[in-house]
Formats: C-alpha cells, structure tokens, sequence
C-alpha cells in the first residue's frame, strides 16, 4: 500500500511542577515563619514532537494506523533541590520529500526535503519552577497540541506523464530495474513507482506517474494525488501513443496533458519536457508520428518502450536535459 498524505494528531509533553520544600536541620535556625530554607527544585521539560526525515523509509504508511502521537510529561521537582527528569521527545520518521502542514490553518510548517531535516512540530511545555528561587512554586505548562497533515512528494529527476495506457510503466520498466505493474488497460499504476536509469556514467531517478485525465487539476481521477509528485522533479518525459490504440489522438493527448499542467500550476507546466513518441513497433504508427511532427513544433523521440527500441536516444536526452537544469 503506497500512503502519500496522512492526518495526525500531536501532543507534546506537559512541564513537571515545580515543589515547595524547605530543609530544616536541629542545627539550623528557623526562618522567620519557622519554615526553614526554601530547597524545593524545578520541574522538567515536557518533550517535544520531533519529525524527522529518514531515509529507510518510503511512504507515510505506518502513520496510516497510528494517528495520535504524544511525548512524555517532565517529572515533578523534589526537595533537597532536584530537579525534575525532561520528558522524552517523541519522533515520527517520515521519507525525504514530506511536506507538514498546520491543519487548522493550512500554513506550511516546513518542507522536509534532506535526509536528517528535523522540525520540531510541538513544543514541550515549559517547566514549573520550585521554590529554591525564593518564591512559590509554579505548575508545569502544557505542551502544545496540534492536528498536522504529512503530504508525500516524491523527490525525483525525471517524471514520466502522459494519459493511462500511453506506456509509462513499461518505459520504466525498460530502462531501469523497477518493476511496476504492466497491463493492457487503464490505470494499471495507481501509485508512483520509482526506478534509476543509466546512461554510460551518469544516473537519474524516474518517477512512473499514474495516468493523467482531462480535469485532473480539479482532482478527477485523483490528479491532485498524481500531479503533486511531478511538482518535485527536474524535467518531464511527455509520453505519447502514436499507435493510438485506444482510439485516441496523438496531437490532443499532448494538447490535454499540457493543458491539465497548466491548470494546476504555471511553474509545472515550465518544466523542461522531452516529448516520446511510443509504441512505433505498431503500424499505424508510423503515419500519425508524420501528421503529429506537422502539428506539434517540438523535439520528438519516437520509441518503442515494449522491443527496447530507441531509448538510449531518449536517455542521452534526458541526461542533456537534466544537465542544463542544473547548470
């Protein structure tokens, strides 16, 4: 199960209270109201929620069944001037590319992209002081409780886009050791799969990016879920059916998709996109590549993903690319 946007609950830990104590001895002389020296200690921080991200792990879906997560209260102070124990903090792991939100206000709290990026996304309560500072002991404070959303964005160099059974997954499947599920119909991917290309020296993450729809920037078909993940890479591969084998058109495949990235963000839509003209083992074709070259003004890769035909041209591009976004 591929979990990419969970909601939890977080609490962090309350303050121990400080203590009234006064240390009195036969040998000491009592205070002016006989109580003796004030010695009573503070108490501890209450512990933080802490998330962190960690590289072993890939989705959000061991959040998926546990939703409340809460750090340990500090302890009490004590006499003789001692102070209360911090309560432990509380980590949640997540993987590289999880975006924590505020649920109640929306706000961004952070974007955890590295490995090792920490937020500390509620703050233990303060501790309650004792009375060894020469006035009365204070109670410990709450730690802070929110409701926060954890959204996956995978991070990846290269996404591969187009309408469902266009040939992305056996495209990814070609070119690299994943292994996402491959059927003749629809919506056979219903998560981002990923996979490591490479070409001579230099390699590349890709994203299988579950098939696109007309109105999937109004979430149809799940394209919120979908176009989010293409928002992390550097460069798209804009795969097509020149085949038309679900009685589709090439040219306003490409017109849609483009379209739905427009839609949904400008800055998406600018991505440097490497067009892939699939399935060319099939007759038909060769003919629709002809009218979609007179139609469409942009580099075309004609490929066949399934016979292996042609991708060390669409690699060699794809480095090309991936270079100059960098550069």
């Amino acid at each position: 199960m591929f979990i990419d946007k969970i909601e939890i609950a977080i609490k962090a830990g309350k303050g121990g209270n400080g203590v009234n104590s006064f240390y009195r001895d036969r040998f000491m002389r009592p205070g002016r109201r006989g109580k003796g020296r004030p010695d009573g200690g503070d108490g501890g921080k209450g512990g933080d929620i802490i998330i962190k991200v960690d590289r072993h792990i890939h989705t959000l879906l061991d959040l998926y069944y546990r939703k409340n997560f809460s750090a340990q209260p500090g302890l009490n102070g004590e006499g003789n001037c001692r102070k209360g124990r911090g309560g432990s903090d509380c980590i949640i792991k997540v993987p590289p590319g999880t975006v924590v939100k505020d649920k109640s206000s929306g706000c961004l709290l952070r974007d955890l992209k590295a490995i090792d990026d920490t937020l500390i996304a509620a703050k233990g309560g303060e501790y309650g002081k004792g009375n060894i500072h020469a006035e009365a002991a204070t109670q410990g404070q709450e730690g802070e409780y929110r409701d926060i959303i954890l959204e996956l964005k995978l991070i990846a160099d290269v996404g591969l886009i187009g309408f469902p059974n266009a040939g992305k997954s056996t495209l990814l499947s070609s070119i690299s050791h994943a292994r996402p599920k491959i059927a003749p119909y629809p919506f056979t991917t219903k998560s981002p799969v990923l996979g490591i290309a490479r070409c001579g020296d230099f390699s590349f993450v890709v994203a299988d990016i579950p098939g696109l729809i007309s109105d999937a920037h109004k979430g149809k078909g799940l394209g919120f879920e979908f176009l989010r993940h293409i928002e992390r890479t550097k460069i798209l591969v804009h795969i097509i059916d020149m085949a038309s084998v679900d009685g589709r058109n090439p040219t306003l495949d490409y017109h849609a998709i483009n379209q739905e990235l427009r839609l949904y963000s400008e800055k998406l839509a600018a991505k440097p996109q490497i067009v892939a003209a699939n399935k060319m083992d099939l007759p038909q074709a060769e003919g629709n590549l002809k009218k979609f070259r007179k139609e469409i003004s942009v580099e075309i890769i004609p490929i066949s993903a399934q016979n292996k035909e042609n991708l060390e041209e669409l690699l060699n591009a794809a480095q090309r690319k991936l270079q100059e976004s960098c550069s």
